[in-house]
């Protein structure tokens, strides 16, 4: 307990080093009281909405605001206003007081119902486990969006710091979930092993295929905000964060199984133990590589839809797409060859540790 109160005290501290100080305009939230509809085709929009909208939140509150909200006919920038729906305004300063604007519909109401079905199932069906799940899965949003994301910004190598908060992340939930004791920390060393051999695969072949890291509409946004990043580095990121989840659910399962096999029959060897964890380690790799591939695919889907549109050849040479198939075999490989790391890493340490408390008591008694 004192080992877990020691990494979360420091868990807490580093957001304070890491953190940039940045001034953002909050956003408010209001209320489509009216829309009217107005014909403006000009060769750009097809046509306006002028809406009337109710503030409901900050220091206009209460106000009533109209809004022009331009529609352009395509249904990926749009945002179709309707009565009674709540959005998202932008707020600016103009000098003479703030200034509203549409930005988006309001939509993390439904997150927050999905949220607590999940906790909630969690919870009833993990039980103490499921609780300790919970704290890993928020130390791991913690550890991405206060510590990983301002490191990158402050032009911190993003493969290095992805890899020191994955291994953070991985010793944390492996130690919550699991306990302190030799099948975490095979667990632990096994994953963190597959996500080093991820990152150098991913390292490879990002430069050998002269990949540029832009893969998405996303990348071209934080190009324009900070041109000064590593974007090939945030992809290999990307990559190594994308595997971190299989891979951490493979080594738990074959360092527990292992584990479970040796509390069951004690006389077992290191290679016995090592080839049930192989034995079991296959039937899961079928299932589990199956998984994230099926991820990245249906992530791609869009973009699956767009292959009958091109020439093959051109399409599968495309950075975006070489990118996503790349990302789902690495993230594959790592799921296979965390098997056998994991159970070299456990049939060892299990044994000698279980060796040496029996030696232990023995020698007390």
């Amino acid at each position: 307990m004192k080992h877990f109160i020691l990494i979360m005290s420091i868990l807490f501290c580093l957001p304070i080093f890491a953190a940039e100080d940045v001034q953002i305009l909050p956003s408010q939230i209001g209320v489509v009281e009216s829309v009217e509809f107005q014909d403006v085709s000009d060769g750009v929009a097809q046509a306006k909405q002028v809406a009337t909208v109710k503030v409901t939140t900050g220091d206009l509150k209460g106000n009533i605001v109209e809004l022009e909200n331009m529609l352009s006919g395509n249904p990926y920038y749009d945002i179709n206003l309707k009565k009674g729906q709540k959005i998202i305004l932008h707020t600016e300063d103009n000098g003479n007081g703030l200034e509203y604007s549409v930005e988006d519909i309001k939509r993390s109401g439904n997150l927050v119902w999905l949220s607590l079905i999940f906790c909630g199932l969690l919870l009833y069906v993990g039980r103490k486990k499921g609780l300790y799940s919970l704290v890993s899965i928020g130390l791991t949003v913690l550890l991405i969006t206060h510590i990983l994301a301002p490191l990158i910004l402050m032009g911190v190598s993003p493969v290095f710091a992805s890899i020191i908060i994955c291994i953070l992340s991985t010793a944390l939930t492996m130690y919550l979930v699991g306990g302190f004791n030799a099948k975490s920390t095979s667990a632990t060393l096994g994953a963190i092993m597959s996500l080093v051999f991820a990152g150098i695969l991913a390292f490879i072949i990002m430069y050998t295929a002269d990949l540029t890291g832009f893969n998405g509409e996303n990348s071209m946004f934080l190009y324009a905000a900070h041109p000064e990043l590593n974007f090939i580095g945030i992809a290999i990121s990307a990559i190594i964060l994308a595997t971190l989840g299989a891979v951490m659910d493979v080594a738990m399962s074959i360092a527990s199984t292992i584990n479970e096999i040796h509390l069951t029959d004690k006389t077992k060897s290191v290679k016995e133990l090592f080839v049930s964890g192989m034995n079991v380690g296959r039937d899961i790799i079928g299932t589990m590589a199956n998984t994230l591939i099926l991820v990245y695919l249906g992530g791609s889907l869009p973009l699956l839809l767009l292959a009958g549109n091109i020439d093959l050849q051109k399409f599968l040479n495309l950075n975006q797409v070489v990118t996503e198939i790349a990302s789902a075999l690495i993230g594959s490989i790592a799921i296979v060859i965390c098997v056998p790391f994991t159970a070299l890493v456990a049939s060892g340490l299990i044994h000698k540790y279980a060796k040496e408390a029996e030696y232990n008591h023995i020698k007390l008694d």
